[in-house]
């Protein structure tokens, strides 16, 4: 099953099924997947016990159910399609990452996955075409095939990768090391490239959380600071970062819109993937997003989905077992607390990116949260007093969390509103 959810994530990736001839309309993504989950059911791998597993699963429903309440039952096989394929290989991944083998070759698939994309837009840069054949965006920022043809998702991919080659880095052999030092600097170079101002921040945020662990706060807001100076002179579009700026404003229309669909559309909003059809551009927001999609009821699915993920990480970071009192625990969770601080400044670096584009329902999105789901179920294995979550113990802490989020949206949009103004 490894194997095939390892091809399953390199044609997700780099998506030769879109450019190369022969691959073309051949539906090579369904088929893996397929064989993926075949080889799942015949290994007798259960569903591990996890909230994320019935949380996705009852998202996946609102989805559907959100489609029939706006008046299209043609959707729940839409959704099928598009948001199925996406629930299965969360569960598969979760499933069989539960051991730091597994999960390290599938962060070594994913970065010289996103390496080889990058080296595609640098190439692009430079001839103002890829291999793909893609040309360079007309705002000269460089795009890819498929789910990546948006410089701004390029961006959230090489964020999300880049605290992955960080601990390949550390933990390789000196031609290991050399090879992911060139895709760190391949990968922070395409992030350049794609002048995607949500992933700059991503990058940063990924930086000043690993100093803010390291360091503490104070020296971390104090080169976070400078940082963000360096990235407005390397960057005439974060130079513009304000909310009276073209592109600034419109997201914040965007996001007002989006609220002002959740209030006509409270319990299940206005379906999913019907955001443009009340406003014509796109929410800029993956929070905003399901909130006015999917409503209440799949907001609060969506932020618990999240938070656990979160949770589950920041779990592994606190523990700090006794050296003196309990030396194999401590031992144990040594080991794997470098993987747990990655996922975390993954998590972070992405959701960053996440908070400024419509991403809710991306593929890779949901494989680093199953990657964060599998490591989380085989830590408390490997170290042990690591509690389980459970839904009945802490499943009703998301409704005010939910509310509250709301309400800092709705205080966020006002003030900049005001500041466009």
């Amino acid at each position: 099953m490894f194997p095939l959810i390892l091809c399953y994530v390199v044609l997700t990736i780099v998506r030769p099924q879109e450019y190369i001839p022969a691959l073309i309309g051949v539906p090579v993504l369904p088929i893996v997947l397929a064989l993926s989950f075949a080889a799942w059911i015949a290994s007798g791998t259960g569903r591990p016990r996890a909230p994320q597993f019935p949380i996705l699963l009852a998202f996946f429903a609102v989805l559907m159910v959100s489609e029939v309440a706006n008046g299209w039952v043609g959707g729940v096989k839409d959704q099928l399609g598009k948001f199925g394929p996406v629930v299965l290989a969360f569960f598969m991944i979760a499933a069989a990452c539960n051991t730091q083998r597994r999960i390290l070759t599938l962060m070594s698939v994913m970065v010289l996955c996103a390496t080889i994309l990058s080296l595609h837009g640098i190439g692009q840069a430079r001839s103002g075409i890829g291999w793909t054949d893609i040309p360079l965006g007309e705002d000269g920022r460089i795009q890819y095939v498929g789910i990546f043809n948006d410089p701004n998702d390029l961006g959230m991919l090489f964020v999300s990768v880049f605290p992955m080659a960080c601990l390949l880095l550390k933990r390789g052999s000196p031609f290991g090391k050399a090879l992911w030092l060139g895709c760190i600097l391949v990968l922070l170079y395409g992030v350049r490239l794609t002048n995607s101002r949500g992933a700059m921040l991503g990058v940063l945020v990924v930086i000043g959380g690993y100093i803010w662990y390291r360091r503490g706060a104070i020296v971390a807001g104090v080169l976070g600071a400078a940082g963000l100076a360096v990235m407005k002179m390397l960057s005439s579009r974060m130079q513009e970062l304000d909310a009276g700026e073209e592109s600034a404003s419109g997201r914040v229309d965007a996001w007002y819109e989006g609220l002002q669909m959740f209030k006509s559309h409270p319990l299940l909003g206005v379906g999913p993937g019907n955001f443009t059809d009340y406003n014509p551009l796109t929410a800029h927001n993956s929070f905003v997003l399901v909130l006015a999609e999917t409503g209440f009821v799949g907001y609060v699915l969506w932020l618990m989905l999240i938070g656990y993920t979160f949770w589950m990480v920041a779990t592994v970071l606190r523990l700090k077992p006794d050296p003196i009192t309990d030396p194999e625990r401590h031992a144990a969770w040594s080991v794997e607390r470098p993987m747990a601080l990655t996922l975390l400044l993954s998590l972070c670096g992405m959701f960053t990116c996440a908070f400024f584009l419509s991403r809710s329902y991306m593929i890779v999105l949901y494989v680093v949260l199953a990657i964060v789901t599998g490591f989380y179920l085989g830590a408390r294995e490997r170290i042990g007093g690591l509690p389980s979550f459970s839904m009945n113990e802490s499943g009703m802490r998301w409704v005010p969390a939910a509310i509250g989020s709301i309400a800092g949206l709705f205080v966020l949009v006002s003030v900049l509103l005001r500041t466009e103004g």
